[in-house]
């Protein structure tokens, strides 16, 4: 059974200010369709997830095992995951009203997922069984640096169509923003990001697992495109292995129409990335433990904080903020920061100012 956390938000964010970075002008900064509206109303945006969940099968070693060899593992937990779910969760567990759009299979792990989202306040209506379908599975193996490699079972989520996203149309359509991933088929992904747009809702997809023959055209609508550098290199087909390698290859891909590129670096930090302009978002030092989910976490908490103030860089220092807190514990959700945690961490993590 899947280990279900509780919930616990609150409505407000006081550490906007905890990492400074370069401010460009106004006139650089990505358009928001929501640049004129009132705070009012940016506050009140809903997110939709169209998206995975995974059960995340999770051991602990001491090092990975080479070809023929067996080692003895010491620890194992099973928890809830799946890219979409993370993002869902983290951007609920910051007070979000997040829908979710996904499938699970007919076995032992379905209810325990759809219950676990539930814990954590997302509304799974769109949630539904796949009869004669395994739900999808992600085994997780975390060394003692805390890095993880993953391997992933789409199970049920293969069966997440275009369909499924206009069965969800009238709720979607009160979303202010959709978050998408990659571990459901490309097509649904092209058709909720044409949805969004015909629609003008803002989206996020996180390109992830990358794939090359990604259709550019198909995703040019997107808001935010939000790979790792080795999902960028995979897009662009460009290395990626230096700073100014990173900025060519995220503007390859503006050149073919992407508005804006957020690369989540690790322990280095992010980038944002324009035709006009380059921001960086600097990482935040903490201790690792398990980094299992960290990008979800990145991109869920700025889906929050960005449908709350419409302010991308603000957001995303946040955001910066709330992945480091979530590599300090082990496992995915469970990690996950309430907001009373995250204004603890941010009171404690505030770091000196840094200018690009």
């Amino acid at each position: 059974m899947c280990r279900c956390w509780h919930r616990v938000s609150a409505p407000s964010f006081p550490c906007a200010s905890a990492i400074s970075i370069r401010q460009p002008p106004n006139s650089l900064k990505p358009r928001s369709r929501h640049s004129e509206i009132s705070k009012e109303r940016l506050m009140t945006r809903k997110i939709g997830v169209v998206g995975s969940n995974m059960v995340d099968l999770i051991t602990y070693v001491n090092r990975m095992p080479g070809p023929g060899e067996t080692l003895e593992a010491p620890t194992f937990e099973i928890g809830c995951g799946g890219k979409g779910a993370n993002q869902a969760v983290a951007a609920a567990r910051l007070g979000a009203d997040v829908m979710m759009v996904t499938r699970v299979g007919d076995d032992i792990f379905a209810d325990s997922t759809i219950r676990n989202l539930n814990e954590f306040g997302v509304d799974t209506r769109h949630v539904r069984k796949v009869p004669g379908k395994s739900s999808g599975v992600a085994p997780i193996f975390v060394e003692p640096s805390g890095e993880n490699s993953i391997l992933i079972v789409k199970g049920a989520n293969a069966d997440l169509l275009p369909a499924e996203v206009d069965k969800a149309a009238n709720d979607l359509k009160a979303c202010g923003l959709i978050l998408m991933q990659m571990e459901v088929p490309v097509e649904t992904v092209y058709h909720t990001i044409a949805f969004a747009a015909e629609n003008g809702i803002e989206t996020i997809l996180n390109p992830a697992p990358a794939a090359a023959d990604l259709d550019p055209e198909l995703i040019r609508q997107v808001t935010f495109l939000v790979p790792n550098e080795s999902e960028l290199a995979i897009l662009s087909g460009l290395p990626t292995g230096t700073d100014d390698e990173i900025v060519s290859a995220a503007r390859s891909l503006i050149a073919r129409g992407i508005r804006t590129v957020i690369v989540t670096l690790g322990g280095r930090g992010a980038r944002m990335i324009t035709a006009s302009e380059i921001v960086n978002i600097p990482p935040v030092k903490v201790t690792p433990k398990d980094t299992t989910g960290a990008g979800d976490a990145f991109i869920g908490s700025f889906a929050r904080f960005y449908a709350g103030t419409g302010d991308v860089e603000a957001s995303l220092r946040k955001a910066a903020l709330y992945a480091a807190h979530s590599i300090t514990r082990s496992g995915t959700q469970k990690a996950y920061a309430s907001q009373e945690e995250f204004e603890t961490f941010c009171r404690d993590h505030a770091p000196s100012t840094e200018r690009a």
